[in-house]
């Protein structure tokens, strides 16, 4: 029996929330909200939703075929799109707890951070960018997965607070401290979990990172992460030039800079690490110029969105939405010669 004053599960987590979290975390209660108007879930905030919806999209699923560094590893424990999207939630919700931010929050956009990345990685973003007209970049896919692609088109409908943090999580522009977190926390995770990678691909050694890093961030995955992390918990939320902020102290943020160099040297630009890359790239070339001439061969949303955005753009939608294998079986499909059957 429902009563006309009984208080729901959303609205009791909406007061917890506010009696608990810190003056400077976003409140679910007080989301600028959603594009369109909808009912409130009884029992969900509307963060909880939006990390639900995501979850549950196609999107979502596909980023467990779609690379993180390495071009189709052959073995099983190597990191993907998906695998990555996980370890960053796991960390912002640490940091966002410790903080006592909005960690259904800055879930949710760390659940999303991602849903805007091409095929064969960084790779995949850079042959798109080089070839439409306006560019291309991941985060801003992001927010037109969830906009215009998604649910054929529907789009997810998230909160503004969500768009802002998957919009925003490579550079320091998110309008809520949790949208940071998620930031902080996708460095932390892919820098540690590439060297993983690496390692276990044979490209580095442990011992192979500098001293002067490993003296002060740790020996291992775990230590590396428990120093980076701790570093962001212990200094707290500051001011800066006038608003809230987070980030490391110097010392930890110092070798986490000397660390990424190391990695950049080491491994991104390694030729064993990007052997592949340039015919991953030459592959989604062939891709783009093949529905740029014939955009109806398209599924019907793409379509639809090339009337609305131009071709180029649609294009883009498209190749960027393909898991590795997807474009890899769609490239021999259209460009490959099928064997010569005799009947």
């Amino acid at each position: 029996m429902k009563g006309a004053d009984l208080i729901t599960p959303r609205e009791n987590y909406e007061a917890f929330e506010r009696q608990f979290l810190c003056e400077y975390a976003c409140l679910s209660g007080e989301t600028k909200g959603r594009e369109r108007p909808v009912v409130k879930c009884e029992y969900r905030t509307d963060f909880q939703r939006d990390r639900d919806k995501i979850i549950h999209c196609n999107s979502f699923r596909r980023l467990k075929h779609k690379t993180q560094v390495f071009l189709s590893p052959t073995g099983d424990h190597y990191r993907t799109r998906l695998t990555h999207t996980l370890e960053v939630g796991q960390i912002a919700r640490t940091i966002a707890r410790a903080l006592r931010l909005n960690e259904d929050l800055t879930e949710a956009i760390a659940m999303g951070h991602d849903l805007g990345h091409t095929p064969f990685g960084h790779a995949g973003e850079r042959a798109l960018d080089a070839l439409c007209p306006d560019g291309f970049r991941h985060y801003e896919q992001g927010v037109r997965v969830v906009e215009l692609i998604e649910k054929e088109g529907k789009g997810l409908d998230l909160t503004y607070e969500v768009r802002d943090g998957i919009l925003n999580h490579t550079n320091s522009k998110a309008h809520t401290l949790e949208g940071y977190v998620v930031r902080f926390a996708d460095v932390i995770a892919y820098i540690n979990h590439d060297i993983d990678d690496s390692i276990r691909g044979g490209i580095i050694a442990e011992q192979d990172i500098p001293a002067d890093i490993t003296d002060i961030l740790g020996h291992s995955k775990s230590q590396r992460i428990t120093s980076l992390v701790g570093s962001i918990i212990n200094k707290g939320i500051y001011i800066e030039d006038g608003k809230p902020t987070i980030g490391m102290d110097k010392e930890i943020n110092d070798a986490y800079q000397k660390l990424h160099r190391f990695m950049f040297e080491s491994v991104y630009c390694n030729p064993k690490c990007k052997s592949e890359e340039s015919k991953a790239q030459n592959m989604l070339a062939k891709l783009y110029e093949y529905f740029c001439d014939d955009v109806k061969a398209m599924p019907p949303l793409y379509v639809l969105l090339a009337d609305r955005f131009g071709k180029e753009r649609a294009v883009c939608d498209y190749i960027s939405g393909m898991t590795d294998r997807y474009a890899i079986d769609l490239f021999s499909e259209l460009f490959i010669p099928v064997e010569w059957k005799v009947r």
